[in-house]
């Protein structure tokens, strides 16, 4: 299932299926897959030229929803969207319509019938003025009695040959095949039958199975899809991108042309998240070979959304004809290293910072597969520069972030600046009026020097920054850095919260050509907490991450708009007090090496009924220093604490329990630290 009320939805329809389960019992009969025409052709092989690098486009959804405003004047207006602002050159093709393009009833023939309020032409009409402009028409229904919305449109489950020569007959190219409302019918068998159904047609039409990942259709679905979808449904938040990326990361070796893992669609400008999460969201579902289907309101769209999805050179690595999926070479600490196989022999590294504040993240040139070399070329594709680099393959990622470059062993690497490497020696928690000491490096990585090379810290007015130790060098050479020792004071009185800072940086390649390079900083501004023992949920914190809506002080996670939460509730117990959040889910407090314990009742708030299956985990700086096992709505409150003496920071984790984020609500309750 997919769409903002996706949990609601799906909880409705297993307790459908439990209530059929007893029907069935009974004697009721589930319906009966559509059988094949009696003349069915011989069949061609079900992926043979489709799909072979993953597709790209646009699905209505999250944009529209059900809204009236989802209509033919809308779509044709993506597609013309599609051509104006490039992103049709850039490779997106397909224009897809998700639910509620038809009519609650079939007609007195066991038809679908297009809305004809939403679609007065019908969807032929649709998809021929798709086609004049060079893309193809998607649409969507599902291998249930009914699609997933709460209208009750109807699904294919019984009628997969006649809604599939329908799609052919309109001119349809591509087929989104959602999982609601089932009847406990067989997923296999459900999603083969449609295969079936779309290659008697005899039209090309791209299969996206739509199941959740419920039945690991990375181990099946290959010779029945073109893509099939791992995960819950994706939500814009960063918890949520997160949770799905680490779900869909590990199934690298079934992804291949014609056989893609789908983590569902970009978020990509919906308003969730920042920018700097949106371009690791993009750089990490391209080094995946994922499906690019953008989910949000391109009416309405920001320069910076359209750069983004429009970056070629990150759209290449998607898009690269040998298929590869990215493979985790290393992922300590929240800092990951992901490298991607290209067809020219090149591999793709991203460098990922799932933390809450900046991290060095390194690895080398062998590391990620490429032969021993003398140097190599390093290709930022953000940044659309290329240096030389002797093998280390390095940045400091902003928290959040992503560096994504591709690295090859060229010998033209010595026609390019050497790369340099930016980096702050700790993070930037400071109180107010207080000085702070800092030291940074610029480093080369590369085979030839850096000459003339500077540093400079810049802070918001009002903020003193003096250098300690020269900002300059003559030369910087090869494997060398200059190091320069700042002090950093934040005004007295300064609220407390995060601040930007940049630390910029110049220097020449041996051909006397000017690089420019900066490397953004965020400092918190912090207080240290009280004497005493101080409720968490009374306490700022320094930063908050959440799979749906916002993480809530002293009342349960509503999953939608902050403050929509109910009091904290586990086992039947109340509490006045805490965190109530949804994993994927980390919220960090300042410390500052002056408190000893943690400690909270931990579990799954009750407002969700049976559902939810989470972990919790206690973090003092970067160690891990509490856990508890998997948490379900069935289990008590349990206690959790945690020694954090000498700790700057502690942060509270809740994962998803390993089934994906489904109604996790999680409650850090009468959560407390005594300092």
């Amino acid at each position: 299932m997919r769409h903002l009320h996706t949990r609601t939805t799906r909880h409705r329809v297993v307790g459908a299926f439990a209530a059929t389960t007893l029907l069935f019992t009974a004697g009721f009969t589930a319906p009966a897959l559509a059988t094949p025409p009696e003349t069915a052709p011989t069949l061609p092989s079900p992926t043979a030229g489709l799909a072979l690098t993953p597709p790209m486009g646009f699905n209505n959804w999250n944009s529209t929803h059900c809204r009236a405003e989802f209509n033919e004047a809308m779509v044709k207006g993506i597609a013309d969207i599609f051509v104006a602002k490039g992103l049709k050159d850039a490779g997106y093709e397909y224009v897809n319509l998700d639910d509620c393009w038809a009519l609650p009833q079939r007609d007195a023939d066991g038809k679908l019938v297009p809305d004809p309020v939403r679609f007065p032409n019908g969807i032929k009409a649709v998809a021929d003025y798709v086609h004049t402009k060079g893309l193809k028409l998607g649409i969507y229904t599902s291998a249930g009695t009914k699609t997933c919305n709460s209208a009750g449109f109807p699904g294919a489950l019984g009628h997969e040959y006649s809604d599939a020569q329908q799609f052919a007959d309109w001119g349809v190219d591509y087929l989104k095949y959602d999982n609601c409302n089932n009847q406990g019918v067989d997923a296999k068998s459900r999603y083969t039958t449609m295969r079936d159904a779309l290659l008697a047609t005899g039209r090309p039409i791209v299969y996206s199975i739509c199941e959740w990942g419920e039945n690991n259709p990375w181990e099946w679905a290959a010779d029945v899809g073109q893509l099939w979808r791992t995960t819950g449904d994706i939500s814009d938040t960063w918890g949520s991108m997160l949770s799905i990326l680490k779900r869909n990361l590990p199934l690298d070796r079934y992804a291949g042309p014609g056989r893609w893992n789908d983590p569902d669609m970009l978020e990509v400008g919906n308003g969730g998240m920042t920018d700097t999460e949106y371009r690791s969201h993009f750089s990490m579902w391209a080094i995946m070979a994922a499906p690019l289907l953008i989910g949000s309101d391109l009416r309405s769209a920001s320069d910076e959304t359209f750069d983004i999805l429009g970056n070629h050179e990150v759209v290449a690595v998607d898009q690269d004809p040998l298929g590869r999926q990215g493979t985790v070479v290393s992922s300590e600490g929240g800092g990951w290293v992901v490298a991607k196989e290209m067809a020219d022999g090149s591999r793709t590294v991203a460098l990922f910072n799932e933390t809450g504040s900046a991290r060095r993240i390194a690895t080398t040139a062998t590391a990620v597969g490429l032969p021993a070399a003398d140097a190599y070329t390093l290709r930022d594709l953000w940044q659309h520069r290329t240096y030389n680099t002797a093998g280390t393959v390095s940045a400091t990622v902003p928290a959040h972030g992503t560096v994504l470059v591709r690295v090859a062993a060229d010998r033209r690497w010595s026609q390019y600046p050497p790369a340099v490497e930016l980096a702050v020696d700790n993070a930037l928690l400071i109180e107010a009026g207080t000085p702070a000491t800092l030291t940074t490096t610029l480093t080369d990585l590369g085979r030839t020097p850096a000459t003339r090379a500077s540093v400079a810290l810049t802070a918001p007015e009002g903020w003193t920054v003096r250098a300690k130790s020269p900002t300059n060098a003559p030369v910087v050479r090869p494997g060398e850095s200059l190091r320069t020792r700042w002090t950093l004071t934040p005004p007295q009185g300064a609220p407390p919260g995060s601040y930007d800072l940049a630390l910029r940086a110049s220097y020449r390649s041996p051909a006397g050509a000017r690089v420019d390079s900066a490397l953004p900083l965020t400092a918190s501004v912090v207080v240290t907490p009280p004497a005493g023992i101080s409720s968490l949920g009374d306490l700022p914190w320094l930063s908050a991450t959440n799979g749906y809506g916002p993480a809530e002080r002293n009342t349960s996670n509503g999953e939608s708009a902050a403050g929509d939460g109910h009091p904290i509730t586990v086992g039947g117990v109340v509490y006045a007090k805490g965190l109530g959040v949804h994993a994927a889910s980390a919220v960090e407090f300042y410390t500052g090496a002056a408190c000893e314990t943690v400690g909270a009742d931990v579990g799954v708030d009750d407002e969700k009924g049976a559902n939810g299956t989470v972990a919790f985990e206690i973090w003092a700086d970067d160690t891990k220093v509490a856990s508890t096992g998997v948490l379900t709505n069935a289990m008590p409150a349990e206690h959790l604490s945690a020694d954090v003496t000498g700790a700057r920071t502690v942060r509270l984790v809740v994962t998803d329990g390993g089934d994906g984020i489904d109604s996790d609500h999680a409650d850090w309750a009468d959560a407390v630290v005594s300092c």
